[in-house]
């Protein structure tokens, strides 16, 4: 283990579909990023080994690891452990700072890593969907869909906002119509429990098209990408019908949740999916849904809402963890 102040921080961002891994030093300068298929290994050691010996990198001083699941620590050790939501990896911090030869190692929920991440993106790294005042040093909520559903909050702590991890994307899924009774009906009779999550995913989006097109008598699409495509291009009535219910879902979400931790600082959507359905997020759909609370729609009102547009937040955030424990 290296101690000199040209020490490194190694970052990663571990989802159920991509692990994005850095090597930033003290001073903030990125060195090296690589991207592996999460699903082609059987752990997390082996990825972080890669990049070690593909980098040549040595002189590591401290190490952050944002993981898509809850952060479990042991009440007689101290040591913190996770249990990848997607993936049948379980991730130790004892373990990986074994690995790196002992460095200190922290871990963090993604969208804690998304939250430390967000204070260091620029304006074009952002879209507007509502442009309120945001209330200084209130909450801030964050909600990303992708290969699941992640939610966080953001309170103000002395002098800077520090990120608290969430489950709210396992919560229950709350219908809000007929046709969405009869969607959580069906999911129910399948899974048993309906979360927000088994909507609001790449898998989500493909059980909504499979539910209208049965309904429609016509075959399902074979995933998520090719039901998008095809709704941003409106080639596809019924995949069109699925992204707009997907997205009056995402907005609900999202002013529950911020409803739920008063999020008059802002409301950011992050995650893989968000920016890929961008022009359909600004069409008025998501904010008409994020505005419907009945009395409560005032609040909604005032609240801003950005898309945050740059896929590394995460790491940006790890990255930034990585760097305070040096």
């Amino acid at each position: 283990m290296s101690n000199s102040n040209d020490s490194l921080a190694l970052a990663a961002d571990v989802g159920g579909t991509t692990t994005r891994l850095r090597f930033a030093t003290r001073a903030g300068k990125v060195l090296h990023t690589a991207r592996y298929d999460s699903a082609a290994f059987e752990s997390l050691e082996p990825i972080v080994a890669r990049f070690c010996a593909e980098t040549g990198a040595s002189a590591i001083g401290a190490a952050c690891f944002g993981i898509a699941g809850p952060i479990e620590v042991d009440s007689y050790t101290g040591v913190a452990r996770a249990r990848v939501t997607n993936l049948p990896w379980i991730v130790d911090a004892a373990a990986l700072g074994a690995l790196l030869g002992g460095v200190r190692v922290r871990l963090v929920n993604d969208f804690q890593a998304v939250g430390l991440g967000i204070e260091a993106l620029g304006a074009d790294e952002l879209v507007t969907l509502q442009a309120s005042r945001a209330a200084p040093q209130m909450p801030r909520a964050l909600i990303g869909a992708g290969t699941g559903l992640g939610q966080g909050v953001l309170v103000w702590s002395g002098d800077h906002y520090e990120p608290i991890g969430t489950e709210g994307g396992h919560a229950d899924f709350a219908p809000a119509d007929g046709e969405q009774w009869a969607l959580a009906t069906e999911l129910r009779a399948r899974h048993g429990h309906v979360s927000w999550e088994r909507l609001l995913s790449g898998d989500g989006l493909e059980a909504i098209h499979a539910f209208l097109a049965q309904g429609a008598n016509v075959a399902a699409m074979r995933s998520a990408a090719e039901i998008t495509q095809a709704a941003l291009k409106q080639t596809d009535a019924i995949a069109m019908r699925a992204l707009d219910m997907f997205v009056r879902l995402y907005g609900a979400q999202a002013g529950n949740l911020a409803l739920t931790v008063g999020a008059t600082g802002g409301v950011y959507i992050a995650g893989g999916i968000a920016p890929k359905i961008i022009t359909k997020l600004r069409d008025g759909t998501f904010i008409a849904a994020f505005r419907n609370k009945g009395r409560m729609q005032r609040l909604l009102d005032a609240i801003p809402v950005y898309v945050v547009t740059n896929h590394d937040v995460g790491l940006i955030g790890a990255t930034q963890a990585a760097m305070r424990l040096l």
